[in-house]
């Protein structure tokens, strides 16, 4: 999206990719893995996913996603979650999650202030700047 990269282009410098978590995938995250990776279903719940009740997500190695090596080895095929961070709608509405995430985040805009950004944002998401659904 062209319009995106006025405030954010992402740099792959995996910073998002960190913790002991990663995102919970829906089964079209799933399926666009699988169908990435060109494995069977079950050799990738194997090899790359775990599954806690209910909740699937990606392994990880050493307080990283299992698909992080000096950026994201399945870029095409990665959840919808990840595609989207950090340009999430609750951005709108929370001024703490912006200043949070621009500190650790090489990708957004450095001059960018927190108005200019939601504004932008919320334009690119056809939202309002308070959140809400643009009529």
């Amino acid at each position: 999206m062209d319009q995106e990269k006025t405030f954010f282009e992402c740099q792959r410098c995996g910073y998002c990719c960190q913790g002991q978590t990663t995102v919970s995938l829906d089964p079209a995250d799933v399926d666009r893995l699988v169908a990435h990776l060109g494995l069977p279903l079950e050799e990738v719940m194997a090899k790359y996913l775990r599954r806690t009740k209910a909740v699937i997500q990606m392994q990880t190695i050493a307080g990283h996603c299992i698909f992080h090596d000096q950026g994201c080895t399945v870029h095409p095929g990665r959840p919808w979650r990840c595609a989207q961070w950090p340009l999430h709608p609750s951005m709108l509405t929370d001024h703490a999650n912006f200043l949070a995430i621009k500190s650790s985040c090489p990708g957004l805009a450095r001059g960018i202030d927190y108005e200019e950004f939601r504004d932008q944002l919320a334009t690119l998401l056809g939202q309002s700047p308070a959140g809400g659904k643009r009529g």
